[in-house]
């Protein structure tokens, strides 16, 4: 019948739109964007609340930036840059980080259209085998009979199970959607990754690439949120490398005022004193040697003070 047939393809064009958004929203392409931020705006702030590393101006978030753009000149596409992050800092630090709404939402669409296929496949093989005529002989007896409106009771059965399925599937197509919209929501989100963890893993990157300046600043803003002796320790080097001598001396300096036979602590104030011509480097080295002799500065220190006579 006419509504029937009616009936059955707006079920089927259901499915289709079902299907075409679910693996739409799927995909969230970012065409047409400029693809460091497309990539930022992915990537969640450590030290902001709710924003993303391409709106915030933290210099953690400016710092990631730097880093998204420097692996895009590289060639980097957006999956191994988000990639790249995950491994340091973990999934926590991707605005979207894909729960359990995400496998859903390329699930529930490649369902719907197995099960639109499925329904098909069985809803036309017996319109086309009933097309062909049937020698009597072999048709069914008794219940077999064609009905008043020309179709048997199998021809009846595989359409109701064609509506079922269809029924059934954009009800799943719903309710996942319905379901994914909740999860997708701030609440359920995990906390963002620790910001000191960032900025120093983010430090420690700059100082490979030999970027020191940079590299103090992060580690200045590791400090802020967490002040530490280690990451002030990896600040001093960072600023003697930088050729801030007196601003790697204040450093060990401060490190030295809690811990005053910390080895690195000696090092760099020893170091930093002899950049700036101090009479008392020399003492400062020979202690850390006296303190560190199997430490792997220790050679070239004992180099730098042989020289000094």
């Amino acid at each position: 019948m006419r509504w029937r047939r009616a009936l059955g393809a707006l079920v089927a064009a259901a499915l289709l739109a079902a299907a075409g958004a679910g693996l739409a929203r799927s995909a969230g392409g970012a065409d047409g964007q400029d693809p460091v931020r497309a990539v930022a705006a992915g990537l969640r702030c450590p030290a902001c609340e709710g924003e993303s590393v391409a709106d915030s101006r933290s210099p953690i978030a400016a710092a990631m930036r730097q880093a998204v753009a420097d692996q895009v000149a590289q060639g980097r596409d957006a999956e191994e840059i988000r990639r790249w992050f995950v491994e340091r800092y973990g999934r926590e630090v991707l605005a979207d980080a894909p729960g359990p709404a995400g496998p859903l939402l390329w699930a529930v669409p490649a369902l719907a259209l197995l099960g639109a296929g499925y329904a098909a496949l069985r809803t036309l093989r017996p319109r086309a085998a009933s097309a062909a005529p049937v020698p009597r002989r072999e048709q069914p007896a008794g219940d077999g009979r064609p009905a008043a409106d020309g179709t048997t009771p199998t021809g009846r059965g595989t359409r109701r199970a064609w509506q079922a399925c269809s029924v059934g599937v954009v009800a799943l197509v719903a309710s996942v959607a319905v379901a994914a919209g909740r999860l997708d929501r701030p609440g359920a989100r995990p906390e963002p990754a620790d910001p000191v963890t960032v900025a120093v893993g983010l430090a420690r990157d700059l100082e490979e690439q030999q970027r020191y300046d940079a590299a103090a600043r992060m580690y200045e803003e590791a400090l802020r949120d967490r002040p530490d002796d280690a990451i002030r320790l990896r600040l001093a080097f960072a600023l003697l490398r930088a050729g801030d001598s007196a601003g790697a001396e204040e450093s060990a300096r401060a490190v030295l005022a809690r811990a005053p036979d910390s080895p690195d602590g000696l090092l760099v104030l020893g170091l930093a004193q002899r950049d700036r011509r101090s009479p008392e480097a020399a003492a400062t080295l020979r202690r850390f040697l006296a303190l560190a002799p199997q430490h792997p500065a220790a050679a070239e220190i004992r180099r730098l003070v042989a020289a000094a006579g």
